[in-house]
Formats: structure tokens, sequence, C-alpha cells
């Protein structure tokens, strides 16, 4: 793990405001449609976010998983919700999911520090 998420964060949205300017059409429709998908519908935002961070741990996406444990905190989940969503991730994905496991819990050591 290097960085901070606070480092991950900034990078993230200073990239993302470079895609949304330089990007073409195509591209600015797939992040419009990517936003869409986590508004609340007939599922809330908020378990959308957990959704999101299982299917990343699944497919093994650490930039993914940084940006979905940042949104579940943020959406008011504690460590403990986080932690059985990343369980259900577990087990669907396997062993090779393992590693981005220990790394995600590394990092809701720095969302909870006394949790």
């Amino acid at each position: 793990m290097s960085g901070t998420l606070d480092d991950f964060a900034a990078e993230r949205a200073r990239l993302q405001a470079l895609v949304l300017e330089k990007g073409s059409l195509t591209t600015k429709r797939f992040f419009n449609l990517d936003a869409a998908a986590y508004r609340d519908g007939a599922l809330p935002a908020k378990t959308k976010e957990l959704l999101g961070l299982s299917a990343s741990a699944v497919l093994r996406c650490d930039d993914c998983i940084n940006y979905h444990l940042l949104q579940a905190k943020e959406a008011g989940w504690s460590a403990d919700e986080i932690r059985e969503a990343l369980d259900v991730a577990l087990i669907v994905g396997g062993s090779i999911v393992i590693p981005h496991l220990r790394r995600a819990y590394g990092r809701l050591e720095e969302l909870f520090p006394a949790a």
C-alpha cells in the first residue's frame, strides 16, 4: 500500500477532472452512467456502495476498493459492516481475493483507527 487514502482521493479527483475535461463524448457518457448507477433507486445508494466494494474486491481492483471504502464510510457504514461485505467478496472470489482483503483491512485502519 503506497500513500494514504487522502493521497489516493486527491489523485483520483485530479485524474477524474482530467478525463472529464479531455475525454470523448463516449467516455463522458460512460462516467455519467457509472455515477447514475450509484444513486438511490430501488436500492438505496448506501447499499450500492457495499455492492460496489464487494464487486471490486472480487475483481481485484485496489483503486476501486479504495474508492468504495471511502464512499462506504461516507455513506455511514461501520467498519464491522464493511468487513462483512468484504467477507461476501472473499466467499464469492475465493482465496485469490486474500491479498486485496489484507490491503482493504489496512485501509480500514486508516478510516476507523479505533475500530
